[in-house]
């Protein structure tokens, strides 16, 4: 199972240095990236039929910059004007910055944790008394929802953005050695785009246990996994991957 071509079903990364990249040169490969799968933001008619209203809440969860665009995007759209007193807590640093965008950075209202729902739920501890809006997608994975009712936070789930599949109807006559999946959502565009695909020699690699599962459920052979202790990137199990191949030569 020698590997030349590789799809990635993300953004080509921007700039010109990239993982992706070197991998591509130190092996001679072809890396094509494409988005299997696309977010679509709900219209203010979907948003009100959720019954949720954005002043009774006192502080917003952001899980993901797409989460911080459709927020404002929302809000403006129903022309609710977000008060200064609002509190923000953000699943990351990268997230809490991105919000400067939107908002003036002011310390005593932004908060943030290092990077899963768990760490950023200590921090929320000392904001009990907060009634909090989650906005998310309609996959939103059920560990979120789940640590912050176990914190004992209040909390409202509102649906903002939809993850729907990608047209890849281009692709249909084109043969990768190797396809790259980081959701089940990836894998659910593929089969929504390609009912008949069969995996033959084609290698599939997925990050996260999530993926991986959608890939067995679907009865596909995993034969890459990210990430695991000597390589907890993709690229880096993708590497390892290409080089056990070698070895067989």
């Amino acid at each position: 199972m020698a590997i030349k071509t590789i799809l990635v079903s993300q953004p080509k990364p921007e700039g010109d240095k990239s993982p992706y990249f070197d991998l591509a040169e130190n092996y001679k490969l072809k890396i094509d990236f494409r988005p299997f799968i696309k977010v679509e933001g709900i219209d203010g008619k979907d948003f009100r039929a959720q019954k949720v209203t954005i002043s009774e809440h006192t502080a917003v969860i952001l899980t993901s910059k797409v989460a911080v665009d459709h927020f404002f995007r929302i809000a403006e759209e129903i022309r609710f004007e977000v008060p200064e007193t609002m509190k923000y807590f953000c699943i990351s640093e990268a997230v809490a910055l991105y919000l400067q965008k939107y908002v003036a950075y002011r310390k005593r209202k932004i908060f943030f944790g290092k990077q899963t729902i768990n760490e950023l739920a200590d921090v929320m501890k000392k904001h009990k008394s907060e009634k909090f809006l989650l906005p998310c997608t309609d996959i939103l994975r059920d560990n979120i929802p789940i640590t912050l009712e176990e914190q004992g936070m209040t909390f409202t789930k509102v649906i903002l953005y939809r993850t729907v599949a990608s047209d890849l109807s281009d692709l249909e006559d084109v043969y990768y050695d190797m396809l790259v999946f980081f959701s089940p959502g990836g894998i659910e565009s593929l089969f929504k785009n390609f009912p008949d695909f069969k995996q033959n020699d084609t290698a599939i690699a997925a990050f996260g246990p999530t993926t991986a599962n959608a890939v067995l459920k679907h009865n596909l052979r995993l034969d890459v996994h990210a990430p695991h202790p000597k390589a907890p990137s993709m690229v880096g199990a993708i590497e390892l991957f290409i080089k056990e191949q070698l070895k067989k030569k």
